[in-house]
């Protein structure tokens, strides 16, 4: 059975799936199964009371807030004394760990007394934090963390590792391994937060050096005889897997894939994420908005790169979220085109897919414009259809048609099908509901939606045919691609590819809020956006001359 509908069935056999998982995320809730701890246990209460406030404000300010990762006293213009990182407090990832584990000991207890061939009632969870990467010699690449490993810990530092444990008695323990402080490593890399501060800095049971973990794993494993979650095919760190390979041919235990438990949890937003995804999302609007103002023929695709980088960066974003697609005229019909390298002509359309990161959430922008500041006939008739279609589509989530991010797809090929047969591009002979669906799918090869957080394509593994439910995120970006070769298409039409993408939430009251709704995306408000900056441009030229 799928382990995300076992989990609903487990969490709350009389409730929908979307109150069951997602009540223990909104931070205006206590959690509902309680935790219980055995006499001379760590306590697992992840509330943080006020000594503990104060005692990491102290540490902040003794060592002025330079530890391994930006805090609220190094950066007071990014994160607020109450936060870990932009946006989520240490309530909220202390709440994640437990969780992750309640559900996980949830999941084999429904196997009845024994699970995977084994009696015991104690779990252990290993996951690895990414490691630096290097794009040749010592130059790294920007360090991005383990989004796993980020959405349990916070912690923003390479190669650590995060230990969890639940016991018969549901005790909950957290233990991070560090690097080690080394004052002439930090001398060329920067500060290391170190194994003594990442217990009040990250709310965890312990902390040890990494040197100490191997040690610790065996430890744990022969004290609680437990089921070993450890995802091996995504882990960076190669000592970590030789590790774990190991203590699971010392225990006898197979190691067991945790991806589904944390895709589940990480598909459903807190009130916190949900803050985070519409701040990434309009830092990207209307950095896209300035964009599309400043463009015009001429400039290489490569220019409009660079502008929508620096402009996110501008707004704090950390960086882009992905590779964008800048693609000028015929290039549009490359879906995945990303060599942002031709110069835009006067009639061309631009298709820009961007995003941004902020926070460690992500937002997914494509907006499709006229260089010139004017639509041709062809590239209007195309472009209103579309237009339309993405507004209907978008009216129909929750609804018939669109209950799944499947039936999004499937409405979306029908309808473009049929609007293509309407403007002359499919035949009339052409009816029913495959056979138009299936005209729309050749003109957009692509699903129209995806899943989106974390990630740009977040939670991977979670089914499309999933019932849309509060809290999750995720794109609806109809396209029409139409070649050069498309023989069977009016000469005018070939050669435009356009597609138009926003992002979605379906919110805590079960409403669903449109991101993106900052970027122009009307022809007409395009137009003028485009023609007001062009004008501005022709008169500061002029009064040069």
């Amino acid at each position: 059975m799928n382990v995300l509908r076992r989990l609903d069935r487990l969490i709350a056999p009389t409730a929908r799936r979307s109150a069951a998982i997602s009540t223990s995320f909104w931070p205006h809730r206590r959690m509902t199964q309680s935790i219980t701890s055995s006499p001379g246990s760590p306590s697992t209460n992840s509330t943080v009371n006020a000594d503990e406030v104060r005692g990491v404000a102290q540490i902040l300010r003794q060592q002025k807030g330079n530890l391994g990762q930006p805090t609220s006293v190094s950066h007071p213009h990014l994160i607020q004394p109450h936060e870990l990182v932009p946006g989520v407090e240490l309530a909220e990832f202390e709440k994640r760990r437990s969780q992750l584990m309640q559900n996980i000991r949830a999941y084999a207890r429904s196997f009845g007394g024994e699970f995977n061939g084994h009696s015991s009632p104690c779990h252990m969870l290993v996951l690895g934090a990414a490691s630096k990467k290097y794009m040749s010699g010592k130059i790294p690449y920007v360090f991005r963390q383990n989004s796993d490993f980020y959405y349990l810990t916070g912690c923003l530092e390479p190669d650590a590792v995060l230990l969890l444990t639940i016991d018969d008695a549901q005790n909950v323990q957290s233990v991070l391994f560090m690097r080690p402080k080394d004052p002439h490593a930090e001398l060329w890399d920067g500060p290391r937060t170190g194994s003594e501060l990442a217990v009040p800095l990250f709310g965890v049971t312990e902390a040890h050096p990494l040197s100490q973990l191997k040690a610790v794993l065996a430890s744990r494993a022969g004290a609680l005889k437990p089921h070993i979650w450890f995802d091996q095919k995504s882990s960076d760190l190669p000592s970590l897997v030789e590790d774990m390979l190991r203590l699971s041919s010392d225990q006898q235990r197979p190691l067991l894939p945790a991806y589904t438990f944390l895709e589940a949890m990480r598909l459903l937003k807190s009130r916190a994420e949900m803050q985070l995804m519409r701040r990434t999302c309009d830092i990207a609007a209307r950095s896209f908005n300035e964009v599309m103002a400043d463009s015009r023929p001429g400039q290489s695709e490569h220019h409009l790169f660079a502008a929508i980088d620096y402009k996110c960066r501008m707004r704090n974003a950390s960086y882009l979220a992905y590779p964008p697609v800048v693609a000028a005229g015929q290039n549009a019909t490359v879906i995945h085109y990303v060599a942002n390298s031709q110069v835009l002509g006067p009639q061309d359309l631009v298709l820009m897919d961007a995003g941004c990161e902020y926070g460690g959430y992500t937002s997914d922008i494509t907006r499709t414009w006229p260089a010139s500041g004017h639509f041709t006939e062809p590239q209007r008739t195309l472009y209103d259809m579309l237009h339309q279609l993405q507004g209907e589509i978008i009216g129909t989530v929750m609804k018939p048609g669109g209950e799944t991010l499947d039936q999004l797809f499937e409405t979306t090929c029908y309808k473009l099908g049929k609007y293509l047969q309407e403007i002359g591009l499919v035949g009339k002979s052409v009816s029913g509901y495959k056979e138009l669906a299936s005209q729309g799918y050749r003109f957009c090869p692509h699903h129209v939606s995806h899943y989106l957080g974390m990630d740009v394509h977040d939670t991977p593994h979670v089914p499309r045919n999933t019932r849309i439910v509060p809290g999750m995120v995720f794109t609806v970006e109809p396209g029409i691609y139409i070649g050069q070769d498309c023989g069977d298409v009016p000469p005018e039409f070939r050669g435009i590819g356009i597609r138009i993408e926003d992002d979605l939430l379906v919110n805590e009251h079960g409403h669903v809020e449109v991101l993106t709704e900052a970027c122009v995306k009307d022809p007409r408000a395009l137009e003028e956006l485009c023609q007001q900056q062009q004008r501005n441009h022709g008169a500061s030229s002029a009064d040069v001359l």
